[in-house]
């Protein structure tokens, strides 16, 4: 059986965006996903709400995914397969940080993630890199507007092209969300049922890629 971590934010732990609470595990895109893997695969959801790459939230500290990281992949060991989609949270206007930084701070967790599998493990599992989706053009109205300001929109645009960048320099595997999926129009950040289930979809073709290389 192999193991497939899913280490992500809000979007990862299926947030809804009309009410804030959580979608049942049939619809969010990791239990999707383990339904199409079937057996010979276990899929982990490790999706928390405003996890951010690098960065310590000035409320909510413990949401900096460098730090949990190690410890999640120590208690889950061993890993076969991660996927890595972590950045929208970074776009808050309490960092001040761009996209290409984000990407860089992406690539500390890919650092983090290849070494420490590799003395823990004995193996370096595959990484999906995700560049997560943008951020929708209605996010003034959205009521996480103030956390976001508009500049998140132009920003997000950008991920893909520095996301892509990173995954080339470690030996990711890269996947482009947004060029399949968008947010929500109620929050302009969140998935919908319909956005899980494409992201499903196909990050189930890239996985079984990438599980021939294992």
């Amino acid at each position: 059986m192999k193991t497939v971590l899913c280490y992500g934010d809000s979007n990862t732990y299926g947030y809804i965006p009309e009410t804030g609470m959580r979608y049942p595990r049939d619809i969010r895109f990791p239990g999707r996903l383990q339904k199409l893997l079937g057996s010979d695969y276990h899929v982990i959801e490790e999706g928390c709400n405003g996890r951010t790459t690098i960065y310590d939230d000035p409320i909510d500290g413990w949401k900096n995914g460098l730090e949990y990281l190690r410890p999640c992949l120590n208690s889950h060991k061993p890993v076969d397969i991660v996927i890595l989609m972590l950045g929208s949270n970074d776009l808050k206007e309490t960092f001040h940080v761009n996209a290409e930084q984000i990407a860089e701070g992406a690539g500390k967790l890919v650092e983090v993630i290849q070494s420490f599998t590799a003395e823990k493990q004995g193996m370096i599992p595959r990484i999906i890199l995700v560049s997560p989706p943008q951020i929708g053009a209605g996010i003034r109205s959205s009521v996480f507007y103030g956390a976001f300001s508009e500049r998140a929109i132009e920003e997000s645009k950008r991920f893909a092209d520095h996301y892509r960048v990173i995954a080339q320099k470690y030996g990711c595997k890269f996947f482009d969300a947004a060029a399949f999926i968008e947010p929500s129009e109620v929050d302009s950040l969140h998935l919908t049922p319909e956005g899980h289930r494409i992201l499903a979809d196909k990050l189930y073709e890239v996985v079984t890629e990438e599980s021939v290389r294992l």
